[in-house]
């Protein structure tokens, strides 16, 4: 048994953090139920997404919020529900008569997730915005960039999936611990430019202790240190560095073929250009693969940087099964691994608003009334394709 197995999880449909968030409860355990607008009069998106791999193990319903029977359906399953993750900006909600005063009121012990960029206050909490401008607020962008150049943001897993949906899932989890003894419902508000700030700690410390300093691109874990680094290699590949320790150093040296005693001291920070400009030198007289081999089961802390397409097919990934395959489509699998009760991804999502009938049964509408509701276009059904 999954450790979220009888949560019951309401997934207001959204974009990558909070269909990630419901992915994490969904992999444990959690029955997640997205709900969605009628695909008739919805925006024409781009059918890149046939197989999403946010939707594996969740079920779906179409509703149309435009109409009162519509609310009124979510206002019951709500009743009945244990968490509700809804990712739209502030006051949205509130103008369905589904926000938080009136879902508590409904259901006291509800766990109320929102997950948004900028939080339900302050002054940009009804700016529009993305992963990169919420990461920009956070502090944390400016840490992604080497000397003399512009911040380079890290796709969008800092703010809408490490800051938002992972942090959110854990609001939710702490949400349902403390209701084991209050009995009580509450309000997560997750942020993603609070949660990338927090995701960031650690460089506060470094700089309140002069282990730092803000010319970003100089420090040792900036790309300014020679043994924080890629490498390109003679192949056009690139191999990642993190030899911090000098014992790691020592080995990393060695595998280089480089004689210490010809060498700065590792932490003679005004030969770090000079040292780096050095191990590019050395790391492009072999291909990618050539330096895996030198450095495999060595404590020099040397790793192949795999593109996507490979990260299944290494030895230790494919060992642990750190990649999956649901219905032709290669993902992640669950994680953390648990030793009793795992997470389990073994179903693609299906196309959106297939279990809608069903789900209106389950919350205890009559076929009469679902007849009713589809006529009426109060909610949609989906055949499965």
């Amino acid at each position: 048994m999954r450790p979220l197995e009888g949560i019951k999880v309401i997934e207001m449909a959204g974009l990558a953090p909070s269909p990630y968030c419901g992915m994490l409860l969904s992999d444990f355990g959690a029955d997640v139920v997205i709900v969605d607008r009628p695909t008739k009069g919805a925006p024409e998106i781009p059918n890149i997404m046939q197989k999403n791999p946010f939707d594996r193990g969740k079920r779906s319903i179409r509703i149309n919020l435009k109409t009162n029977e519509g609310v009124d359906i979510v206002r019951r399953m709500i009743r009945g529900f244990d968490v509700l993750l809804e990712p739209y900006r502030p006051g949205v909600m509130e103008a369905l008569r589904l926000g938080p005063d009136e879902a508590l009121e409904l259901n006291p012990g509800l766990i109320y997730a929102r997950l948004t960029g900028w939080g339900q206050s302050g002054t940009y909490a009804n700016m529009a915005g993305h992963d990169i401008n919420y990461i920009a607020l956070s502090g944390a962008l400016s840490l992604f960039r080497r000397k003399g150049e512009r911040p380079l943001p890290p796709c969008n897993l800092l703010g809408d999936f490490a800051g938002g949906g992972m942090l959110c899932a854990m609001g939710i989890l702490l949400s349902l611990i403390e209701k084991n003894r209050s009995g009580k419902g509450q309000v997560v508000d997750s942020a993603m430019v609070d949660g990338a700030a927090n995701l960031s700690v650690l460089f506060y410390g470094m700089i309140a202790n002069h282990l730092m300093t803000l010319d970003i691109g100089t420090n040792a874990l900036d790309s300014g240190a020679q043994f924080y680094q890629t490498y390109e290699t003679a192949d056009g590949r690139f191999m990642a560095v993190g030899a911090i320790e000098g014992r790691f150093y020592a080995l990393l040296l060695e595998g280089l073929g480089l004689d210490p005693s010809s060498l700065p001291h590792q932490y003679d920070m005004g030969k770090w250009p000079e040292m780096t400009a050095r191990f590019a030198e050395v790391f492009k007289t072999k291909t990618r693969d050539e330096w895996t081999a030198v450095f495999d089961g060595k404590d020099a802390c040397v790793a192949p940087v795999l593109e996507l397409d490979e990260v299944g097919k290494h030895p230790h990934n494919r060992e642990r099964k750190v990649i999956i395959n649901i219905d032709g489509v290669h993902q992640p699998a669950p994680a953390p691994r648990l030793s009793r009760t795992p997470g389990v991804a073994f179903r693609a999502g299906t196309p959106r608003g297939t279990e809608t009938e069903g789900i209106l049964e389950e919350i205890g509408y009559s076929k009469e009334e679902i007849e009713g509701f589809l006529k009426n276009v109060v909610v949609e059904q989906v055949d499965e394709i």
